[in-house]
């Protein structure tokens, strides 16, 4: 499919094919998920059983991305129009402090690195985990069906398996020595020391009996039965920091969204410790008093002030990646169409400047997004992850359980704004977007990409609001990213547009591709909802129509008796 936008000067090819639907759609990074969502709309349930349903099922066909010891944020729009944001992001363990770690360089790149990679690898790079309370509370608070019927998709695939796509058998072998150093994660992936191909069945047991006891007993069968025993075996022989205590200490945050306008748009997104909101925001600010749709997609002119906005915001970075309670976040100001206006002058239109970035950050680009919609106006807009690829790569030994590495994204050096303190949430550069026009949903989007997100997501909108592309253009037009040195370029920019931006004093990086696959819904008046997958991932998106029978109708294959014509 050709691009067809008002005013390109770059031509990309889309590589797959939306949906529509009038009952529910589900935009998810494997087909699996999607189809456990479509299970659940066809069930009865709406966007908060089926986003829930589809998560569990991705932790069996994405274990390398996403898993209930892991950490997340959902942003969610109620049918009445409420919003409001589930904060699961993982918290330090209450027995770690600013030197719990001991780091190997005070300086790029080894700057995050500590002895032995105990932040990064095994059972000391754990978080408290925040995935699996704050799915089963969306669920118990907003959905209509029952838990257990909302893991029968994800046990199903867990008992039975499923076939490895080419993206997973690629994260296996790009891992492989780390993963053959714990002999109970290579048993599953690496069988025989080798590891997985596309095409090869993966079923996984152990997680399948997991699973089950959390759909009888909720989130508190991780620490009853065997499998709390099994759980409760690994916290205490393992040496990892976090305790059976922080995992039944630990509480989800319901939080306002951020919201900002842009060109008579509402923009919804996930507030600190997640930066993303409030980067997408600080760019739309300084992007909104220019012509950009006039500028045209993918010109010199467009991508030079997007380069300069996109390090304005990454030289502000550092005052909203960490958890509010621990670190005073001047929110309003940084979100404020005033401090856009003061900072429109560091933007020189005709070549790079310097905006001074500093961002000390290892956040994985190894997660995974869904976004579902219901035909009943709920929107659920949600990023979820357990950090690097297969997390701490490990599996707790008997519960088929693969732990996060979130305590990598701690600076293991005290006195910092990301430095580790017990209890402190991580910091993640999140950006679940929904956005409403007249207090309607327009469209949802969102990706993983770790800190490449909030750059993506943001030119996800513009493709939107600004280049009137299609929703599938939207999420596979070629991106690019800065945080204040080189500027990377996906390649599908032509090289003349390149050397334009070089000769304008950037430093450019040709990448095959900037973050991950971005799933979007958008809102048509008519009532039909589209979803759309980008290439970047195993992405499919699905959708319901149709629906039950017209009131009183029932099938008669004969005239009925008695009745005259």
């Amino acid at each position: 499919m050709a691009s067809t936008n008002s005013n390109p000067s770059t031509t990309f090819a889309c590589e797959k094919g939306p949906v529509t639907g009038t009952r529910g759609v589900a935009v998810t990074n494997h087909p699996l998920a999607s189809a456990a969502a479509m299970e659940i709309f066809a069930a009865g349930g709406n966007a908060f059983d089926a986003t829930v349903a589809s998560l569990f099922a991705l932790t069996v066909v994405e274990p390398m991305m996403v898993g209930i010891f892991g950490g997340g944020t959902s942003v969610v729009h109620l049918a009445g129009g409420d919003v409001h944001v589930y904060d699961g992001l993982a918290t330090a363990p209450a027995s770690t402090r600013p030197d719990s770690y001991t780091p190997v360089a005070d300086s790029w790149p080894d700057y995050m690195e500590t002895r032995g990679r105990e932040n990064r690898v095994g059972p000391r790079a754990i978080a408290v985990p925040g995935n699996l309370i704050a799915w089963c509370e969306m669920a118990q608070e907003h959905g209509r069906l029952p838990l257990e019927q909302l893991l029968e998709p994800a046990i199903r695939h867990a008992e039975k398996g499923f076939l490895l796509s080419p993206y997973l058998a690629t994260c296996i072998a790009e891992i492989a020595p780390d993963l053959l150093l714990d002999p109970a994660i290579a048993a599953i992936f690496m069988p025989g020391g080798l590891p997985l191909k596309a095409g090869d069945r993966l079923a996984q047991k152990d997680y399948a009996q997991t699973l089950r006891a959390i759909a009888e007993g909720g989130p508190a069968a991780l620490l009853q039965g065997e499998t709390g025993e099994k759980l409760r075996a690994f916290l205490n022989d393992s040496g990892t920091w976090v305790t059976e205590e922080d995992i039944r200490n630990y509480r989800v945050i319901r939080r306002d969204p951020v919201v900002g306008t842009y060109r008579g748009h509402e923009i919804i997104g996930p507030p600190p410790p997640c930066s993303g909101g409030v980067q997408t925001l600080q760019v739309l600010n300084l992007l909104e008093p220019t012509d950009v749709a006039a500028s045209g997609f993918g010109t010199e002119a467009t991508l030079h002030r997007l380069i300069e906005a996109l390090k304005i915001a990454a030289a502000d970075r550092l005052a909203v990646t960490a958890d509010p309670a621990f670190v005073e976040v001047p929110l309003e100001r940084l979100i404020s169409k005033g401090y856009a206006a003061e900072r429109a002058g560091d933007i020189d239109p005709d070549k790079a400047r310097q905006q001074a970035a500093r961002i000390l950050t290892n956040e994985s680009a190894n997660t995974t997004h869904v976004t579902i919609a219901d035909g009943e106006g709920n929107v659920v807009c949600s990023t979820q992850t357990i950090n690097s690829l297969f997390g701490a790569r490990v599996i707790i030994p008997g519960t088929g359980i693969i732990p996060n590495n979130y305590m990598y994204l701690f600076d293991p050096h005290p006195g910092k704004a990301l430095s580790l303190a017990p209890g402190k949430r991580i910091t993640s550069g999140i950006t679940a977007l929904i956005v409403r026009r007249d207090g309607k949903p327009a469209f949802a989007l969102g990706l993983p990409g770790a800190h490449r997100i909030p750059a993506s997501a943001m030119q996800g909108v513009i493709n939107l609001i600004d280049h009137g592309m299609s929703l599938q253009e939207a999420v596979e037009a070629p991106r690019i990213f800065t945080w204040g040195q080189e500027v990377e370029v996906e390649t599908g920019f032509p090289e003349a547009t390149r050397q334009a931006l070089a000769d304008k004093g950037h430093t450019i990086s040709p990448v095959d591709h900037v973050a991950g696959g971005m799933g979007a819904i958008r809102f048509h008046e008519n009532g039909v909802m589209e979803g759309a997958s980008c290439w970047r991932a195993d992405g499919v998106p699905m959708a319901a129509g149709g629906g039950t029978a017209r009131a009183n109708t029932s099938f008669w294959p004969d005239p009925r008796r008695g009745r005259v014509y």
